[in-house]
């Protein structure tokens, strides 16, 4: 950021993954596509959810909070299928397994929520997309709630999400507040209006 001059970013993108600069990677797709628009994005790798400061490690930021777990759902990524705990990390350097928590997406966001409280908290990747609505769940065998819930994020981008991104991030540019932006498609949002229980 000093190097670029930023005093600070318009978006930070909280990820799970060790950033890898390349197409394969939607974390390196979506920042670059945003910079490109314009957007100064600061990437927040594999960040330590244990303390709550490794958070705020870039300040404030103007916009908004992009979260995903990684190119992999947080669990899987953590788990055989006979439910055993694996002992490496693909996407992380040197193969090292522990350096994101079990439901990265949750987690970090509720880190988030208590250090940002007003900012805009914006879910992209494979674990928010597949559990943008109520979804069994494999490892607790039961049915859960939308990630939208237990997260306490304000939107979740899913599937390509490039042109809904750019969308969004334009709006919020504009000053459109995040709670009236419900008309992208490729998103979803949580509607708590009136008569809903």
């Amino acid at each position: 950021m000093e190097r670029r001059g930023w005093d600070r970013p318009d978006f930070v993108f909280v990820s799970g993954d060790a950033y890898v600069d390349h197409p394969s990677f939607g974390l390196a797709i979506i920042s670059r596509l945003l910079e490109a628009d314009g957007f100064r994005v600061a990437v927040l790798a594999q960040p330590d959810w244990t303390d709550p400061k490794a958070f705020l490690r870039f300040g404030l930021p103007r916009l908004g909070l992009l979260v995903s777990s990684g190119v992999v759902d947080s669990m899987v990524n953590h788990y055989t299928a006979s439910k055993k705990r694996r002992g490496d990390d693909s996407y992380s350097p040197g193969g090292k397994a522990g350096r994101r928590p079990d439901r990265a997406v949750i987690t970090y966001c509720n880190r988030l929520r208590s250090a940002l409280r007003e900012t805009p908290v914006i879910l992209g990747g494979v674990e928010a997309g597949l559990r943008r609505f109520a979804h069994y769940d494999y490892w607790d065998d039961r049915i859960r709630r939308s990630i939208l819930i237990d997260s306490g994020a304000d939107l979740i981008v899913y599937g390509m999400g490039e042109t809904a991104i750019l969308e969004v991030a334009r709006r919020l540019r504009d000053g459109e507040a995040i709670s009236r932006i419900r008309d992208v498609r490729g998103t979803v949002y949580l509607d708590t209006g009136p008569g809903i229980a």
